[in-house]
């Protein structure tokens, strides 16, 4: 059976994932399987996610996905290349995904191809160095070697987030050697971060479901969610605007204990170029988050970076923390089907297959500790909800079943 993995936030799910689910079924058949990996309560945003992963991953089902399994937040809080590398690993691992889909603005996957080729080329890392060593930003850099290797067609497709992505998935599975045909779906309707919706619009950005959520306008959300996701996400306590306002003490108290050599044991801090230092001093500095960032940007590092950092540092997160890959496949949900393709798993996954809690208890090393990890990060995932829970959930709650 030809089963499909998707790498997915569902942050929350909307009727473009819904239809990104239905066109990979048209492509691959309708008798096809529908592997999600989903990221757990933190997102690569560095934000928490509207509502926790057991009801995500239960709408999930809902929008047609028979799978899910977690992508633990080591990897899903981390930069487009390591998220990439963690989910491909995982739905590779499973023994089961024959099909990678994901979406696309460019919707052509030989043209993806050819830019993840060039990335990973011995002339793209020289051009870098070179450009890097002039003091541009990263992603300015890495446009501007390809826009040099393969032209400015080319180039243009690292403009968009979800060919970036897209892009990075293709070179996890190059990385991998991962026997896995990859499939893209063009993205339709809004921009990845577009909120400007016009009534009839058939699909919207997550960006504007949050937003609308936020604003508590239910009747203008309601037409873009799927079946049942209305009453489960008014049923569940989410984690929306102004939660900042709630957690964001718990942000700087952190920030302030921070120091150089705490800040330059995260991954992607720059130690060598002094960033450490820099964040040192807005920690100290800051009153509220967005003034940390404002002390702590500098041309050479986004905002999306210091986001990154500053979550890490909140979550206790270091960069011996997160292996190369993840080590294990949690399963957060099952459909119908899914339960077909969960049983034969089992005997194909190339990493222990965890359906409930106590399974973990059975492991040691780096299984036992990214999920310690994952314990913590869950536990202070509450601080942003309205009504802060007990901590040990992920201890307690096993996976939907549908």
């Amino acid at each position: 059976m030809k089963t499909a993995g998707i790498i997915v936030e569902y942050n929350p799910v909307h009727s473009g994932h819904a239809n990104q689910i239905a066109q990979t079924r048209r492509i691959l058949g309708p008798e096809s399987g529908i592997v999600c990996c989903m990221s757990g309560c933190w997102v690569q945003s560095a934000a928490p996610a509207v509502a926790d992963k057991w009801v995500r991953a239960r709408l999930a089902v809902l929008s047609g996905a028979d799978l899910v399994i977690e992508l633990p937040t080591p990897w899903a809080v981390s930069s487009a290349e390591t998220f990439a590398l963690g989910g491909v690993s995982l739905l590779a691992a499973t023994g089961v995904v024959t099909h990678l889909c994901f979406g696309s603005e460019c919707g052509e996957i030989g043209a993806l191809q050819s830019v993840a080729a060039c990335l990973d080329s011995e002339e793209y890392a020289a051009g870098l160095r070179r450009f890097l060593d002039e003091g541009m930003p990263f992603a300015a850099c890495r446009q501007a070697v390809v826009t040099g290797l393969l032209g400015g067609e080319a180039g243009a497709l690292l403009e968009t987030p979800n060919n970036n992505l897209g892009i990075e998935y293709l070179r996890a599975l190059r990385r991998l050697h991962a026997e896995v045909s990859p499939v893209t779906v063009r993205r339709e309707g809004a921009g990845y971060h577009d909120c400007s919706a016009a009534d009839g619009t058939r699909f919207v950005s997550a960006t504007q479901i949050r937003r609308w959520l936020s604003d508590g306008e239910w009747a203008a959300v309601e037409p873009y969610l799927v079946p049942g996701e209305k009453e489960l996400l008014q049923a569940a306590d989410l984690a929306l605007p102004p939660f900042s306002n709630g957690a964001e003490r718990a942000f700087l108290a952190r920030l302030r204990t921070m120091t150089p050599s705490d800040w330059a044991a995260l991954p992607d801090s720059a130690s060598a170029e002094g960033l450490p230092d820099r964040l040192t001093r807005a920690g100290r500095d800051a009153r509220t988050l967005e003034e940390f960032y404002e002390l702590a940007k500098t041309k050479r590092y986004p905002h999306a970076r210091l986001r990154r950092l500053v979550l890490w540092a909140f979550l206790g997160l270091r960069a011996k923390d997160r292996p190369e890959r993840p080590p294990y496949l949690r399963v957060l949900a099952v459909g119908q089907r899914g339960r077909d393709i969960l049983r034969i798993m089992k005997q194909t996954a190339a990493l222990p297959v965890l359906t409930k809690p106590a399974h973990v208890r059975e492991l040691d090393g780096i299984c036992r500790q990214i999920f310690d990890i994952e314990v913590r990060c869950t536990d202070l995932y509450g601080l942003c909800l309205p009504q802060i829970p007990p901590g040990g959930r992920e201890w307690r709650e096993g996976p939907a079943i549908l």
